[in-house]
């Protein structure tokens, strides 16, 4: 399988007979209807799997509707808070909410709760598990917040990771924030992610422009048996 990095929190993964985009938010070229998904994942072979963990213009670009004029083999799985919000109609996709789960002959989906809006996924393809956040982070912001606003984010977050633990202890692919917006200890909630879950590839996400912060995490997930790998260029991608 490989993973290719679109922008922000978007990737693509692909596999024999389908591919799997999320989080898309514009492609990788230098208008929007060039780059990867444009040019080549639209037109590769086999079914594309188009999720979004919810509606955030960051996260969810409606664009990605008329795509299947392009490409009629198309299957969206969208969070179920992109139709309360009327970013798309009831017959545009399939919509989950935590606990849901969407399956067919390629891959399965199962919906877990976030720290903001929408969902995060556990994906199994190929006989591996592949976890894509959303937005589900300890969003603490300690340095502008309270103690008590610190301490319930902390909370809240701890609260899905282990509803996640109680389905999963083993990751082959976990895409995650890893943010230097939030200030001081923007690292904790990927570390302990990687404390609780056991993570072959941790690859980070939603650092906007400024990977070069982010590099910081490597040593803490390697010491925890991670393969940390920062794709940071649109377009850039790994085998796993």
């Amino acid at each position: 399988m490989r993973l290719t990095y679109i922008y922000h929190s978007g990737f693509a993964i692909e596999a024999d007979g389908y591919a799997i985009l999320i989080d898309y938010f514009k492609d990788t070229g230098k208008t929007p209807d060039t780059g990867f998904v444009h040019d080549e994942l639209l037109h590769r072979a086999g079914t594309l799997y188009i999720l979004s963990s919810h509606f955030h213009p960051d996260h969810f670009n409606p664009d990605i509707l008329k795509w299947k004029e392009i490409k009629p083999d198309i299957k969206y799985i969208f969070s179920k808070d992109i139709l309360k919000r009327r970013r798309a109609k009831a017959e545009d996709a399939t919509f989950l909410k935590k606990g849901n789960v969407f399956e067919d002959e390629h891959i399965r989906i199962q919906a877990f709760g976030s720290t903001d809006v929408g969902i995060s996924f556990l994906i199994e393809a190929e006989g591996k598990q592949l976890f894509h956040a959303g937005d589900l982070n300890n969003w603490h912001w300690k340095d502008e917040s309270t103690p008590q606003e610190v301490a319930k984010a902390e909370g809240d977050y701890l609260h899905e990771l282990t509803t996640l633990t109680q389905t999963t202890q083993h990751l082959h692919l976990a895409m995650f924030p890893v943010d230097p917006r939030i200030g001081t200890d923007f690292m904790r909630g990927a570390e302990q992610f990687v404390d609780r879950i056991k993570t072959d590839v941790l690859v980070p996400m939603h650092f906007w422009e400024r990977p070069a912060e982010v590099v910081a995490f490597g040593p803490y997930a390697e010491s925890k048996g991670c393969r940390y790998i920062l794709l940071s260029v649109p377009g850039e991608g790994t085998d796993f």
